[in-house]
């Protein structure tokens, strides 16, 4: 089951939180999924400098509010606000409305800073799949970011390879782990994240999970 699922979903609710939490009837679901989905590829786009870990979006009445989670929040925020001002725009752009628009719901965006970059999957697989990029050797790339996630203080971290590793002919998977990955247990806190490396011969597909400490879980 821990392969096929999707760890974090497999623990919302219990030490993971909803990345979306709003309601909607059934005509509305589908655009509001999609909203929400478009406005996390647009700011992730925008912001992928800042280290973007994950984006809450919230919906009221009358409101939206944004949190974003990044590893470098002055990037976000910008000289003066100017960046959290220009974030609104691009959330309104994203929700079909313009700047001063009447009907357009109030736009609330926070930023918090990732106390521990190191041991985040998302920002750990983003590494990865940038080093592969630039045609590191892969077995490299990947022991020095377990190096440097166990060191942070993580209690154990899987990393998987997909496709035409190293520009080879046929397509593989390659696993590599150190430390313990209790991927079925709901107590355990891990981590997640599924990037794509665009390499010259075709994508490799890079997957990272991370045992974070006890304390980090509320189960």
């Amino acid at each position: 089951m821990g392969q096929k699922v999707n760890p974090i979903s497999f623990r919302i609710g219990i030490n993971q939180p909803w990345q979306s939490r709003w309601y909607a009837d059934n005509k509305e679901f589908k655009k509001l999924l999609i909203e929400d989905i478009n406005l996390r590829r647009v700011l992730e786009r925008r912001f992928s400098m800042a280290g973007v870990e994950s984006i809450e979006i919230e919906r009221l009445p009358k409101s939206v509010k944004t949190r974003l989670r990044v590893s470098r929040p002055g990037v976000v925020i910008g000289r003066g606000g100017a960046g959290i001002e220009e974030a609104r725009r691009y959330i309104l752009e994203s929700l079909g409305f313009k700047n001063g628009d009447k009907k357009a719901p109030k736009i609330e965006v926070s930023v918090e800073e990732i106390k521990e970059p190191e041991v985040s999957a998302k920002l750990v697989a983003q590494r990865i799949a940038s080093d592969l990029e630039r045609r590191l050797p892969q077995r490299r790339v990947v022991n020095k970011s377990m190096e440097r996630v166990m060191a942070a203080g993580a209690k154990g971290i899987k990393v998987a390879l997909s496709g035409r590793i190293g520009g080879a002919e046929i397509a593989r998977h390659e696993k590599y782990q150190k430390g313990s990955m209790p991927t079925q247990s709901l107590r355990a806190t891990i981590d997640y994240a599924h990037v794509p490396a665009l390499l010259k011969r075709g994508y490799v597909g890079v997957k990272v999970w991370v045992h974070r400490k006890k304390e980090n879980a509320t189960a």
